[in-house]
């Protein structure tokens, strides 16, 4: 069987799936009860020396068809439970799960601050260190979170302060709301950070209440821009991890965020480069029980693909990532329909007609063949196999 065993710069764990910083991860019963699970390892909900006061209420949701949250967004700040509280459990938790990865994610303003909260922490018995300078709200007003993290230049001058305070392996964790995530990519990597996790969540507004005329969440009668966090953000935190493992002046280890649910989700990240995959969203929606499936299906697939290690499988789809004018623009792909599992819904029809190029058309003198597709004029754009709620349409070679 494949071994699942990981390290991320020298931090080990048992298997890659890794509880993010955020509400699964803000006690030590929770973070324990996640570990008999069998969750690999957790990032604790970022820890500050200043007290935090958060907000009721706090989440906003899009949800799809049958109301599935697609995507979660929070205006909660870092951790509101005393600090003493926090570092006694992540020694208990630490006692107790030795073999599991255990990070503790900090957030401090001036350098004293920081070194006062780190000392703390490695006291307390870390592993490692998770500098959070992704937070996209209440924390960045105070001039911490993604204030810091998009601006490479003080991202680069604390990670430079927190690398001279502790022998611990220094874990950056990026925002994404920059316009080129490879800049303080690169500049957490010249200030001796040992790894970087990405993404945090996306600065939003999850949606307006059309009767208060209130940005959502409300908090008493108010809303504010909060993180939007789930599956939905996932191809952005796709785009960025590989952005940052294929280039050599961020070629650092990276913990991967965003939108991960599913072991296939995990296995994208960690063929895009990714040697760990934290997750909270999916946690929160849930339960840690999801472990499982995850730990399963990923060993499962890499038995399949003939992957004996993370190690192995790590980067394996980057040198299939190109520009775009790399692209063959002489290949050619069109729709096929698989007509005995066709239902004749018409969505195809209409979404080629008035979204594509209308080469799927009606065929009523054959009922055994409702539709007809025009290979002709078939650019090969793969709308009608999306929109298509049967499956029964793919693309393929032409």
């Amino acid at each position: 069987m494949a071994d699942l065993h990981c390290s991320l710069a020298g931090i080990e764990a048992p298997n890659p799936f890794w509880l993010a910083s955020g509400p699964p991860a803000d006690s030590g019963a929770k973070v324990a009860r996640a570990f008999e699970a069998g969750w690999g390892g957790a990032v604790w909900k970022t820890l500050c020396l200043e007290p935090i006061v958060n907000v009721s209420s706090r989440l906003g949701a899009v949800t799809g068809d049958g109301g599935a949250v697609v995507a979660l967004e929070n205006i909660e700040l870092i951790m509101d439970r005393p600090l003493e509280d926090n570092l006694k459990e992540i020694a208990e938790v630490k006692k107790r799960f030795p073999d599991r990865a255990l990070v503790a994610s900090v957030m401090a303003g001036p350098e004293e601050a920081w070194r006062e909260l780190v000392r703390r922490v490695e006291e307390a018995g870390a592993d490692g260190l998770e500098l959070n300078f992704g937070c996209p709200h209440g924390m960045c007003e105070r001039g911490m979170g993604s204030a810091v993290g998009q601006e490479p230049k003080v991202l680069a001058e604390i990670t430079g302060w927190v690398r001279g305070m502790t022998g611990l392996p220094l874990v950056v964790k990026l925002t994404p709301n920059v316009t080129d995530i490879t800049e303080p990519g690169a500049a957490a990597a010249r200030s001796g950070a040992d790894a970087l996790s990405l993404i945090n969540t996306i600065k939003s507004i999850v949606g307006v209440d059309l009767e208060r005329f209130s940005p959502l969440p409300r908090v008493a009668g108010r809303g504010t821009s909060g993180g939007l966090s789930g599956p939905a953000v996932k191809p952005v935190a796709l785009h960025m991890v590989a952005e940052l493992a294929s280039r050599p002046e961020t070629a650092l280890p990276i913990s991967a965020i965003g939108g991960a649910s599913t072991w296939r989700d995990a296995a994208e990240f960690i063929l895009l480069g990714a040697s760990t995959v934290q997750v909270c969203t999916a946690v929160m929606l849930r339960g840690a029980g999801i472990i499982q499936d995850m730990v399963g299906g990923l060993s499962d697939y890499m038995d399949a693909k003939g992957f004996e290690s993370i190690e192995a499988m790590r980067g394996r789809a980057l040198e299939n990532r190109v520009a775009w004018g790399a692209l063959d623009t002489a290949f050619r792909a069109v729709a096929r329909i698989d007509l005995s599992r066709c239902t004749a819904c018409g969505l195809c029809v209409t979404a080629c007609r008035d979204g594509a190029h209308g080469c799927i058309v009606p065929s009523s003198p054959a009922p055994e063949a409702p539709f007809v597709v025009d290979v002709s004029c078939c650019v090969g754009c793969n709308l009608c196999s999306l929109v298509c709620p049967e499956g029964c349409i793919e693309m393929r070679e032409a």
